[in-house]
């Protein structure tokens, strides 16, 4: 028996290993052809991104090369709005078609386009009833230009009386884009009220912006922003594009504003330097007026504002003086010097978010040396400016006290629509008044103190 066990145990050991080392030789051979298949799917995926795009799933070959079509279709028109100059082009304006009723001079009906030239510049004529398109361009520098074009309407017709450019300006970034160079003709800058009728709540503007402040300015000067604050200023010609013979000397104007939080804001501006004058005071021996070219002019204002939820309040105060410009003369017949201070206030409600409500009130003192004003050296009945008309003993109207100038007032209410997105509806009464009697009724050629205006328009802006 114990001879048995071993060779049973040999004989088992023997049959057994042929079977083992034949199955380590198949599992051998599976893991190199693995081996090989991983391989082989690695160069696949590494050659995958150097193929030919397949189209994306869900896109049928024609699909897909309706989207390529369109992909190359697009680029070509950037391309092209590029080369032509129409990359960061912005183009923009607003007509506002006005109706005017003036009792004192004896007029109604419908304003648009009329020419300033033709008729000077007066409160119930001022800047409305334009045609407006105005052109900004900016390049990838920074450099911004500007084009504003108001046929008759405008700041240019104005001043040159043929001109029919409002802004033509240019800002280059120097440092960085916060700090620019500026020139060009820039309407003036001065107050709370703005020039176009799109950002103007009434129809009509206030005594101060219409009679106390330049139109424009022609020259070079700096924008600077500094967080809160902005300060601009140009050295150049006040309402003038080129100086005349024998005048050489500039002016200065500035802007500061601050922006004390999200709802209110002030501002102070101020011009210094040499204007036009248009004084008919000095004759030579043949009658004929003697032109005084310029004289020295110092004006100054300060404007704030407040406008949180459904109201806006602003306001402004203004002084300024120049000299030889008054409208009388002195008892010699000598030239004497203008000066003036005034104040405007206006007040605006929303009664619904497109119906509004808004109360102007305007006060300017204009006594000195029979009055005189910015560019109104010579007395005008038609916007009330100058010394007061009475009757004498005769039943004419005379001039009593030729040194004293009438102080003017104005009150206007009015109401504003938003009747779209486009389109605002306005319309508008205003009480002007002295307390003197200058204002000329043309019907019988009588002085009042007192006139009335009734206005309408309709401004559409794109």
């Amino acid at each position: 028996m114990k001879l048995l066990s071993p060779t049973l145990l040999t004989v088992a050991l023997a049959a057994a290993f042929p079977a083992a080392a034949q199955s380590n030789e198949a599992l051998l051979k599976e893991l190199q052809a693995l081996k090989a298949r991983v391989n082989e799917l690695e160069k696949k995926l590494q050659a995958a991104p150097a193929e030919a795009p397949k189209p994306q799933w869900g896109m049928t070959p024609e699909q897909a090369a309706e989207f390529n079509r369109i992909a190359n279709k697009t680029e070509a028109l950037e391309d092209s709005r590029e080369m032509l100059g129409f990359k960061n082009l912005k183009v923009s304006g607003y007509m506002d078609p006005a109706f005017i009723y003036n009792k004192a001079q004896n007029r109604m009906g419908a304003q648009f386009l009329n020419k300033v030239g033709d008729d000077g510049y007066n409160y119930d004529n001022s800047y409305f009833g334009a045609a407006v398109i105005d052109f900004q361009k900016e390049t990838d520098s920074g450099v911004k230009w500007r084009l504003t074009l108001s046929p008759n309407r405008g700041v240019g017709s104005v001043f040159d009386g043929d001109s029919i450019v409002q802004e033509a300006s240019v800002s280059i970034p120097l440092t960085d884009l916060q700090t620019r160079l500026i020139a060009g003709q820039l309407p003036d800058w001065s107050g709370y009220e703005y020039l176009p009728a799109t950002q103007n709540k009434l129809i009509t503007h206030n005594l101060l912006f219409d009679f106390t402040l330049p139109t424009a300015y022609t020259g070079i000067g700096m924008d600077v922003t500094n967080g809160k604050w902005i300060t601009k200023f140009m050295v150049g010609n006040m309402n003038k594009s080129k100086k005349d013979a024998g005048m050489r000397q500039p002016m200065l104007a500035y802007r500061v504003d601050y922006s004390k939080g999200e709802f209110n804001g002030f501002g102070f501006a101020g011009v210094h330097g040499n204007a036009a004058n248009f004084s008919e005071n000095i004759l030579d021996v043949d009658g004929n007026v003697v032109p005084q070219g310029e004289s020295r002019v110092d004006l100054f204002e300060v404007d704030g504002y407040f406008i949180r939820g459904d109201w806006t309040i602003q306001g402004q105060a203004s002084f300024g003086r120049q000299k030889n410009a008054a409208i009388s003369a002195n008892a010699d017949g000598g030239l004497q010097d203008s000066q003036w201070w005034g104040l405007s206030g206006l007040a605006a409600y929303k009664f619904t978010p497109r119906f509004e409500g808004i109360a102007r009130l305007d006060y300017l003192n204009n006594a000195k040396n029979g009055g005189g004003l910015l560019g109104f050296t010579a007395s005008d009945s038609r916007n009330g400016i100058g010394p007061g008309w009475s009757r004498d003993a005769e039943g004419n109207w005379v001039q009593a006290d030729p040194s004293k100038g009438a102080n003017r007032m104005a009150l206007s209410m009015g109401l504003s629509y938003l009747f779209d997105t486009s389109t605002t509806l306005k319309l508008e009464y205003r009480l002007d008044r002295a307390n003197q009697a200058v204002f000329e009724n043309v019907k019988d050629g009588s002085y009042s103190k007192t006139n009335h205006l009734l206005g309408a328009s309709v401004v559409v802006a794109f």
